[in-house]
């Protein structure tokens, strides 16, 4: 089973990247664009790991930790 992995990123372009990159290396990914919706995917599927933009509109990095 693939490991999940949450990606929480406003910027689309390194969004992208990121489920790139990590959808290659096997992984399950989750993405989001900001803080709300990744608390709600966090609770919803339960990820392995989580990479978090610190500095996002409204529920920050830090704050959704």
């Amino acid at each position: 089973m693939a490991r999940r992995i949450l990606v929480v990123e406003d910027d689309e372009k390194s969004r992208r990247l990121l489920i790139d990159v990590l959808s290659w290396h096997g992984y399950e990914v989750a993405a989001v664009e900001n803080g709300e919706q990744g608390l709600a995917e966090a609770r919803a599927r339960r990820p392995d790991a989580a990479l978090l933009d610190i500095q996002l509109p409204g529920l920050g990095g830090f704050e959704l930790l």
